[in-house]
């Protein structure tokens, strides 16, 4: 499956698969938006409003450019600005293991949006696994950096995520495992390359 935002940009496949977790007309936040490529597939595909939360000056210039509502703000300072239930949906995409407030983070998402929508590297996925016992960090399309330069600090799989969920009083609703932007959901911690998961406050 393909698709391009009405300013040409093509999301990925992982994205396309995302994007039809978030239901019509919703009133999105996308933390750590990147280049509003997503929020603006949404908005005008979707018909979804909202905002996206980002800190690269490049990336807040291209979300302009896209006409995209964006927040230049740092994560690791919290949610503070934002009421409980202020969202239908809050997107956390590739952007938890950056962070070192993470299970702070993962509150936040919970309590600022109605659901939750998390996606991250799953360090579980086979090739990782075979890349660890063969003495080597991984280094694949999903995690492309060397041990060296990631800007990953944390890595997971999607039972460490389930487990912290549940650590943190937070009901999941939906988990599965993408591979290619094809949902993995038989065995999704060995199978897959980026782990989903869709929850709200319990």
């Amino acid at each position: 499956m393909t698709g391009t935002t009405q300013t040409g940009s093509p999301l990925s496949p992982d994205q396309l698969s995302i994007a039809r977790l978030v239901p019509k007309e919703s009133r999105v936040l996308d933390l750590g938006c990147g280049t509003g490529a997503l929020l603006d597939y949404l908005i005008k595909v979707r018909g979804c409003s909202g905002y996206g939360v980002e800190i690269d000056d490049a990336n807040v210039q291209a979300c302009v450019a896209r006409g995209v509502n964006v927040i230049q703000f740092n994560l690791e300072e919290g949610l503070a600005l934002f009421g409980d239930a202020s969202f239908d949906v809050v997107l956390q995409i590739d952007t938890l293991q950056h962070l070192r407030n993470a299970e702070v983070m993962l509150r936040e998402t919970a309590r600022v949006g109605r659901i939750g929508i998390v996606a991250f590297p799953n360090f579980g996925h086979w090739p990782n696994r075979l890349a660890v016992l063969r003495g080597r960090m991984p280094v694949t399309k999903v995690l492309p950096y060397q041990w060296y330069d990631t800007p990953n600090i944390r890595v997971g799989t999607l039972r460490d995520f389930a487990a912290l969920a549940r650590q943190n009083q937070l009901q999941i609703l939906d988990s599965f495992g993408l591979q290619d932007g094809q949902e993995i959901r038989f065995w999704p911690n060995a199978r897959a390359s980026r782990a989903v998961f869709k929850l709200q406050r319990a």
